[in-house]
């Protein structure tokens, strides 16, 4: 079995042989006041943590994680980060990543030294927290701990201080025996829920382990240069001269050898290049677009797909979306590469609602999916994704391929993309929809498993005979 690449890697791939441990419990006292007492340290102001500090960043970090727990997205839990000083925030956003990514195995632990989890949300998230930091920092240990309970003291107002002090201080005494246990749980052991590792070993019992591998790591980031403003060569010559390593990959892009912000990419603010994984941009290559060709892109939000379509080919390019804000995004990045398309805001769905009755030679169908080969760029769906929403993805995916087939030329073509890894979003629901049209033929399927150079895709070219 190969190491997993998370940051718990090194000690989860311990030969500890596993045993069975006495358990030190950490019964959770109920404060004075009662359970609303330590819910009212949730409001209390950060004002005696400096921002500057380790328990400051463990405050934003926890008050994160614990809206995720709760069933928010990342992006909206992310939002109030964005007032926060840059370095405070930062720090925050490694632990938050790194404990969504190592998905199970803080749970794992708290559930070996806790005799039930804190009713206090934020206080239950900070000691995930501060495992991971504890994982990934074992040299700070006496520090992580003490800015730890501090932070404890601003989210519950300090009534859960002992108890945060007592379950971090027992971890650090049996950290060897609970991470050789740990490895007897698979959903702890992987960092991905139990029905998610059952689908991937069915479907892909030679390459499972490689997937949840590349799924725990960060990801890497490439580049789509415009193949209108600038070539491969040059753009790296520009890198290089920036004093920025990185390599081509595929037919335009460019990948980083360390992830950046954008504002430091030469020629980024004036549409030189874009941020597309290797992968996604295969979904261009395959439409093959041709100049004066009538293309839908009918789920084109934030636009990726779309400006690489214009930037092989001068098309004629409607690109819908559902949600108005999305859509502004397409108008923002077609507006900073230079590029044009008619962006409208539909449900593409309800086509007598926006089609004017004229055929399409090309349509790329980017559906919604369970987003599964690229979640380790969002490891929240590892805690919010639920087996069940894979057959109701399924059903929309199929809805949205009869809705679109009848607006395709005869001879034209339709791409069916997904960022997913499970079968019945991708080949089975290729095969099914070849059941029911029999005018349609598959001209290529492509899976890419997700790995350390790209993440994972589904294509189907489909032909109209």
């Amino acid at each position: 079995m190969p190491a997993l690449s998370s940051s718990f890697s090194s000690s989860s791939s311990s030969s500890t042989p596993p045993s069975s441990i006495g358990k030190r419990l950490v019964h959770v006292r109920k404060p004075e006041g009662g359970a609303e007492a330590a819910r009212a340290g949730g409001n209390a102001s950060r004002r005696d943590l400096p921002t500057d500090s380790l328990g400051y960043s463990l405050v934003l970090a926890a008050r994160v994680l614990a809206g995720v727990r709760a069933g928010k997205s990342l992006t909206p839990a992310l939002a109030p980060l964005a007032d926060e000083p840059a370095a405070a925030r930062a720090a925050a956003l490694d632990v938050v990543y790194g404990v969504l990514r190592c998905h199970g195995r803080g749970e794992f632990i708290l559930g070996r030294l806790m005799a039930r989890p804190l009713t206090h949300a934020e206080t239950q998230a900070l000691l995930l927290a501060a495992l991971y930091r504890l994982e990934t920092r074992p040299t700070a240990a006496p520090m992580v701990v003490y800015q730890t309970v501090t932070a404890s003291g601003e989210l519950s107002g300090g009534a859960l201080q002992g108890v945060v002090n007592g379950v971090l201080r027992n971890f650090l005494r049996q950290r060897e025996r609970l991470l050789a246990e740990l490895r007897q749980d698979d959903a702890a052991y992987f960092q991905h829920p139990a029905w998610w590792l059952a689908r991937l070993r069915r479907a892909y019992p030679e390459d499972w382990q490689g997937i949840v591998e590349a799924g725990n790591d960060p990801p890497p980031m490439t580049l789509r240069v415009n193949a209108r403003r600038i070539s491969v060569d040059a753009y790296l010559d520009q890198l290089r001269a920036a004093g920025l390593a990185a390599e081509a990959v595929g037919g335009v892009g460019v990948r980083l050898g360390t992830p950046l912000p954008v504002k430091r990419l030469p020629g980024f603010a004036e549409g030189l290049v874009s941020v597309q994984d290797a992968g996604a941009q295969r979904a261009a290559e395959l439409l093959d677009p041709a100049p004066g060709e009538r293309i839908l892109d009918a789920c084109a939000a934030p636009g990726g797909k779309t400006a690489h379509l214009l930037e092989r080919a001068e098309a004629r390019v409607l690109a819908l979306d559902i949600d108005a804000a999305r859509a502004a995004r397409i108008e923002e990045n077609l507006g900073r590469l230079g590029l044009a398309a008619e962006v409208r805001v539909a449900d593409c769905l309800a086509v007598d609602r926006w089609w004017d009755g004229r055929a399409f030679d090309a349509i790329l169908a980017d559906a919604p999916c369970s987003a599964s080969g690229v979640a380790r760029r969002h490891p929240d769906l590892k805690s919010l994704r639920r087996e069940s929403d894979i057959r109701k993805l399924a059903r929309a995916q199929a809805a949205i391929l009869d809705a679109l087939w009848p607006l395709l030329k005869s001879g034209g073509r339709l791409l069916y993309a997904t960022c997913s890894v499970f079968t019945e979003e991708n080949a089975a629901q290729c095969d099914a929809f070849l059941a029911r049209w029999l005018d349609a033929r598959c001209a290529a399927r492509e899976q890419w498993l997700p790995n350390g150079q790209h993440d994972g895709f589904y294509y189907a070219l489909l032909r109209k005979a």
